[in-house]
Order: structure tokens, then C-alpha cells, then sequence
């Protein structure tokens, strides 16, 4: 029998938050002996970071397994539809955005979250000499809007250590992936940043074989072997016999 050709799987991480929020995740990953990368998401507009992600995965020789969290939900989403290499998706706890459609729109449909209330804005320069919104979670209150179930010692460096994310409420997604990709989804039922009711809309829209944690949107600290239990089912799903030289 020969080798299959395993996809490189990765994880591109959400607001708020940078690549170390999926340390759990790749401990466990590499645990199974699977390729995988965790790139920095730039946070600077879902046009702008996409298109950095889809020029990153653009130069990984071989198949890609795209894995997003929140806002990085949307970022793969579009993402995927300028990656060739791309062979599925998987959202965790994350926004799978139809053409069109802005974040406004799904927490429009199914109500705000504890954590639209939680953020705070600030501002940060452009190369133009001008400024524009940047927000973090008020420390305070992250607890509640992003990780009810993590440890006080570890919520504590979270809340302090935020990458300030650009405000894309009404960020628009210029394309979607998951409409000739396979995906697969997570739904967090405790989440406190986007409605769990919205997250299953968007994974049944997408045709994603989805399942459901019992756990707050800092789902990938909290409940890391369930999110790489599923990343595992995609990749034996995506993984194909290698070409004949």
C-alpha cells in the first residue's frame, strides 16, 4: 500500500488572540506525527488577511487543510477560494461567512454576545499618516466573553496579552470557500463571543460534518483534544494516494 499524502494542516487563529492559542492543539497534532503551521494572523481587515493567508499557504508544496478559529473562520473562508492546495476546512467555534455577508449580519440575526459589549476601541496609525479602530476586551470582563472555562492563572496573562484587532464588524467576505470545499465544524455551546445558534447555521449552510463541545470560545485551550480530534477526521478525509512520479 502506498503512502498517503497527508494535507499540512494550518491553524489560523482569531481576534484578540495570536498563534499561541493553539499550543494544546499542536502538541496533540504533532503528537500523531501531522505536518502543521500556525502562521500570525495579521488582524488588520478580513480582505487584507486573507489575502496574506492565502499568499503564506501559497508557498507550502502540497495539500492544505485550512483550520480557523472565529474571525479566522472567515479568514480561511476566503482564503481558501485563492489557494489551490487547499482541501478542506474546518471551523472552530468560528465564522463561516457566505459571499456578501458581514460579521454584522450574523450577530444581527442571532443576537449580540457578551463580548460586543466587552471590546473596547483604540487606534493605531496607517502608512498614510491617518488612523483607524483597533479594539481589545476589557480585561475585566474577558473572562466572560471569551474563556469561562479556562484557569483564573491563565486568563489572567490572556486578558493582558490581547493582539488588538481591527474593527470588521462590517467586513464584508468576498468570497466562500466552503462552497467547493469539504468542511468541518466545531460549535462551541458556551460560547459568549459568537451565538452558538449562528455558528450552526453556518456550519449546516457549508454542508460541514459537524459536531458540538460543551465549552467557551477559548475552545482550543480548554477542550484541545476534541478540536484535534476533529482536525484529525479531516485530514484521513482529505489525505490521498501521492501521484506517480
Amino acid at each position: 500500500m502506498s503512502e498517503q499524502n497527508t494535507p499540512t494542516v494550518v491553524l489560523v487563529h482569531g481576534g484578540f488572540a495570536d498563534a499561541s492559542f493553539w499550543a494544546p492543539v499542536i502538541k496533540e497534532l504533532q503528537s500523531r506525527d501531522l505536518p502543521v503551521l500556525a502562521p500570525a494572523n495579521p488582524l488588520r481587515g478580513l480582505a487584507h488577511d486573507a489575502e496574506y493567508i492565502a499568499s503564506y499557504v501559497n508557498q507550502i508544496d502540497g495539500p492544505v487543510l485550512l483550520v480557523g478559529h472565529s474571525y479566522g473562520g472567515a479568514v480561511i473562508s476566503v482564503a481558501g477560494a485563492s489557494t489551490p492546495n487547499a482541501v478542506g476546512l474546518v471551523y472552530v467555534a468560528a465564522f463561516a461567512l457566505d459571499e456578501g455577508e458581514s460579521f454584522g449580519e450574523i450577530f444581527g440575526q442571532f443576537g449580540e454576545t457578551p463580548l460586543v459589549g466587552a471590546v473596547r476601541p483604540g487606534n493605531y496609525p496607517l502608512d498614510n499618516g491617518e488612523t483607524a479602530v483597533e479594539l481589545t476586551i476589557a480585561p475585566e470582563l474577558y473572562r466572560e466573553a471569551f474563556a469561562a472555562d479556562l484557569p483564573d492563572e491563565l486568563i489572567s496573562v490572556l486578558a493582558v496579552s490581547q493582539r488588538p484587532f481591527a474593527a470588521i464588524f462590517e467586513d464584508r467576505a468576498e468570497a466562500a470557500a466552503w462552497k467547493t470545499l469539504p468542511s468541518w465544524a466545531v460549535v462551541a455551546t458556551k460560547d459568549k463571543a459568537i451565538p452558538p445558534d449562528g455558528e450552526r447555521h453556518m456550519a449546516e449552510r457549508a454542508g460541514a460534518q459537524t459536531i458540538e463541545v460543551d465549552a467557551s470560545h477559548s475552545i482550543a485551550l480548554s477542550q484541545p483534544s476534541a478540536v484535534a480530534e476533529l482536525i484529525r477526521t479531516a485530514v484521513g478525509a482529505t489525505a490521498t494516494a501521492p501521484s506517480p512520479a
